[in-house]
C-alpha cells in the first residue's frame, strides 16, 4: 500500500446538501453529487482509500453560525474504530471564544486530535480576527497545527476572508511558534500563498479540492524545488474522489523524493503523525 496521508478530508455524512447548502454545486462541478446524500461509514470509507492508495486520512469537524455539521464527537468514532487510518482534526464554536478554547482541549486530550481547522468564509472572519487568536495560543501549548482555507471561496459567498496576504501572513508574524497548514493552494492568490510559506518557517500548503492536473505551474516549481518540504498533499474527499487525485499524482511524474515528501513525509513531520 502507498503510504499517502490525506491532509484534508471530511466525512461523506449524507448530511451535506441539507447541513451545508453551499458546498453542493462544487460536488456537482466536481462529479461527486452522488455523495452529497450517501452516508459512508468508517469500514466503506476505509474501501476508497485502500483503492486509491491512501494510508491515512484526516477528518475534519465542522462547525458553522447555524450549528455543527460533523462534531468532534463524530469524527471521534471514525478514529476511534481505526487509528491507525484516520486521524482526527477539530474544529470549535469561533462565536464562543472560551468555549471554544476548552471544546479545543478536549478534542486533544480526550478523543486525540491532532489539528484544529477553521474555514473562514463560513464565519465572515479572516484569520487576524481577535477572536481565533486564543485558539493560535492553545494550538502552541498543545503543539497542533492549525489548518485553514486559502483562495476564492468555490461556494458563492465572498473570498476575501481566503487572502493569504495580509491575513495569514499578519498571523504568522504574530505567532511564528505556530503551525499552519493553508489548504487548497490559494489560488487566485497562490504566487501570494507560496511568498508566505517561503517567508515564514512554520507555513504549509495543502493542495485540497484541486485535482493534481490542475496544480497551478508555479506551485508545481515550488514543491519540485525550494518548497519540496512545504507542500501537502490533500484532496477535500468527499467533493474529489480519493483515486482520481491518487492516479493524478502519479501522472505529475515527480521525483521519487519530492513524490514522497508530498504524498506523506511533509504531513507525517507537520502533524507529529
Amino acid at each position: 500500500m502507498n503510504l499517502a496521508i490525506d491532509a484534508w478530508a471530511q466525512p461523506a455524512g449524507g448530511q451535506l446538501r441539507e447541513r451545508m447548502p453551499e458546498v453542493a454545486r462544487l460536488f456537482e462541478k466536481s462529479g461527486s453529487a452522488h455523495l452529497l446524500d450517501v452516508r459512508l461509514g468508517p469500514e466503506e470509507t476505509i474501501a476508497l482509500m485502500d483503492e486509491a492508495g491512501v494510508d491515512k486520512l484526516m477528518l475534519a469537524a465542522w462547525c458553522r453560525p447555524e450549528g455543527w455539521v460533523f462534531s468532534n464527537d463524530d469524527i471521534a468514532e471514525f478514529t476511534r474504530a481505526f487509528p491507525e487510518r484516520f486521524v482526527g482534526v477539530a474544529t470549535v464554536d469561533l462565536s464562543k471564544p472560551m468555549a471554544a478554547v476548552r471544546e479545543l482541549e478536549r478534542a486533544v486530550h480526550e478523543l486525540g486530535c491532532k489539528a484544529l481547522r477553521i474555514v473562514p468564509w463560513l464565519w465572515k472572519l479572516p484569520p487576524n480576527d481577535r477572536r481565533y487568536y486564543p485558539l493560535y495560543v492553545k494550538c502552541i501549548e498543545l503543539d497542533i497545527p492549525f489548518c485553514t482555507q486559502v483562495g476564492h471561496t468555490g461556494p458563492l459567498l465572498p473570498s476575501e476572508t481566503g487572502r493569504p496576504v495580509p491575513y495569514l501572513d499578519e498571523v504568522a508574524l504574530d505567532f511564528p511558534e505556530l503551525r499552519i497548514v493553508a489548504g487548497h493552494i490559494g489560488h487566485p492568490w497562490t504566487d501570494e500563498m507560496i511568498g508566505v510559506a517561503w517567508k515564514h518557517d512554520n507555513v504549509f500548503i495543502d493542495t485540497s479540492a484541486y485535482l493534481p492536473r490542475y496544480y497551478p505551474a508555479q506551485l508545481l516549481h515550488y514543491m519540485q524545488s525550494y518548497g519540496a518540504h512545504k507542500v501537502l498533499f490533500g484532496s477535500n474527499f468527499p467533493q474529489l474522489s480519493l483515486s482520481r487525485c491518487m492516479a493524478q499524482v502519479k501522472e505529475l511524474g515527480l521525483a521519487a523524493e519530492v513524490e514522497a515528501q508530498f504524498l506523506y513525509g511533509n504531513a507525517r513531520r507537520v502533524f507529529g503523525l
